[in-house]
């Protein structure tokens, strides 16, 4: 991930605009555009700034190249999708994104980001970037599915598992799924849907 697309990620999951980055850098709204566009780079005292705004480490922000042992490993990369259903309970939808999952990049102007991992896995592409996050957008289910790639646009059907109080949600770009969590009736009948998707047995064991 560049140093631009890490200052647009920060940015949109934080909820805040270009033009409000500008005034905490101390710059131009045209000075975000052309950082974020990767036309130009800020200045070592503007990525001090944001290292602070968005408590994240100077190494994140400019490392292109990732030391192995600073890479997480994860082998159940998400993937894969139909079905409808969605009755928001109030509270906050909390899960992990993979951003190369993503067709529509607009969801993350959806959420505010926790964390943000580079992951090594058995797939491709071989890094994956891992955007925890929360979002309390009460349509969040329905946005995401529209957002995510799917067997047409990728040749992969994605999906992406999250939380929402005791609900536990398996979005997929024309499927939304959910049950009750601690529900075992509820949960195989999602569980037996994926499989029905093509999910492989390892994939079905999110943490609830």
């Amino acid at each position: 991930m560049t140093l631009a697309e890490k200052i647009q990620l920060l940015r949109k999951g934080q909820g805040m605009s270009q033009e409000e980055l500008a005034e905490k850098c101390h710059v131009s709204r045209q000075s975000i555009s052309k950082w974020e566009a990767d036309i130009t780079l800020p200045e070592l005292n503007k990525l001090l700034i944001i290292s602070n705004l968005f408590d994240v480490s100077m190494d994140f922000l400019v490392r292109d190249e990732w030391k192995e042992d600073l890479v997480k490993t994860n082998y159940r990369c998400h993937i894969q999708r139909d079905n409808q259903e969605i009755e928001p309970i109030g509270l906050p939808y909390e899960g992990i994104l993979i951003k190369e999952s993503i067709e529509d990049e607009n969801i993350l102007d959806a959420v505010k980001v926790q964390k943000v991992e580079l992951w090594s896995t058995l797939n491709q592409p071989k890094y994956w970037t891992a955007i925890y996050f929360q979002s309390e957008e009460k349509t969040f289910p329905e946005l995401l599915s529209k957002a995510l790639k799917s067997k047409d646009e990728c040749g992969i059907n994605w999906f992406c598992d999250m939380k929402q109080g005791n609900i536990k949600w398996i979005i997929f770009r024309k499927a939304i799924l959910k049950y009750t969590i601690g529900d075992e009736r509820e949960k195989q009948k999602v569980c037996e849907a994926c499989r029905k998707l093509g999910i492989p047995e390892e994939q079905i064991d999110w943490q609830e």
